[in-house]
């Protein structure tokens, strides 16, 4: 797949239930919005994300999370971010690695992502700081946060979840549902919604009922879409489409679950 094919689809994307912004700000004024680099630190390290909101806003809006995949924060969730913006939503597209700490391959990323998956405390620790940053802001409804996020970042914002942060609703796409410390799951104060590809390796079939056995144990409302056919990586036009790799990417999933996500957020973010 080309290039420009994968822009023209990431484009046909964005277009589901809304007209897109594409660009900072958008012709039609009820869906201009406002995008730009956020930087802010953590114990003295810098980190950079991205914010989105509506250029005009009635009073504070609900916010959202949006935890980048092992690669980093880039073009990919800052497009999701640009999409939340246009329903509403300040979202906020944040950076655990730190300021400029981007993957150029999987090598890259499998180095930058495993520490924070061998050491969950460290992984909880960013994005409670990233948490507090959106909570803070004028413009958010602090009783309104969500989070959403891909691959590495559904387990990131998981184990935020699992930490007893005070979100309404969770998202995962792709992302991994292990975890060290199941019986944190007691801490849950929203709800969750998994999207899930039923042939993910990466993901396995033991590791989708531990995560149910988990939840299950402690009452924790949540909804897991298990999407046939769909391997890891279904919503990233950068994966491919060979699914003997075990990630590849699925327009027909991706759209599904973009509007799974859609009518979630608008049952619990929005009055």
């Amino acid at each position: 797949m080309t290039r420009a094919m994968k822009k023209i689809i990431l484009a046909a994307i964005l277009l589901v239930g809304a007209s897109t912004a594409v660009q900072a700000q958008t012709k039609d004024e009820d869906r201009e919005i406002v995008t730009q680099m956020f930087a802010y630190k953590i114990g003295g390290e810098e980190f950079e994300g991205y914010i989105s909101r509506p250029a005009k806003l009635d009073g504070r809006a609900p916010g959202v999370l949006v935890m980048h995949d092992w690669t980093g924060v880039g073009e990919f969730v800052r497009a999701r971010a640009m999409n939340l913006a246009e329903r509403g939503y300040v979202a906020f597209a944040i950076d655990v690695y730190g300021k400029g700490k981007r993957a150029k391959d999987s090598a890259e990323a499998a180095a930058l992502a495993m520490p924070f998956y061998k050491d969950r405390a460290l992984l909880r620790e960013r994005c409670q700081a990233a948490l507090a940053e959106l909570v803070k802001r004028d413009d958010v409804d602090p009783t309104r946060i969500g989070a959403m996020g891909f691959c590495f970042g559904g387990a990131a914002v998981l184990e935020l979840a699992r930490s007893g942060a005070d979100l309404r609703a969770v998202v995962t796409f792709h992302g991994s549902l292990a975890t060290p410390n199941p019986a944190d799951a007691k801490n849950v104060k929203g709800r969750l919604l998994i999207l899930h590809g039923s042939l993910d390796p990466l993901v396995p079939p033991a590791d989708v009922a531990a995560f149910m056995t988990e939840m299950n144990a402690f009452k924790i409302p949540y909804r897991l879409v298990a999407y046939p056919g769909a391997v890891h990586a279904f919503t990233n036009p950068d994966a491919g489409s060979d699914l003997s790799k075990g990630a590849a990417y699925n327009l027909e999933v991706a759209v599904a679950a973009y509007r799974e996500m859609q009518r979630f957020f608008e049952l619990t973010l929005t009055p």
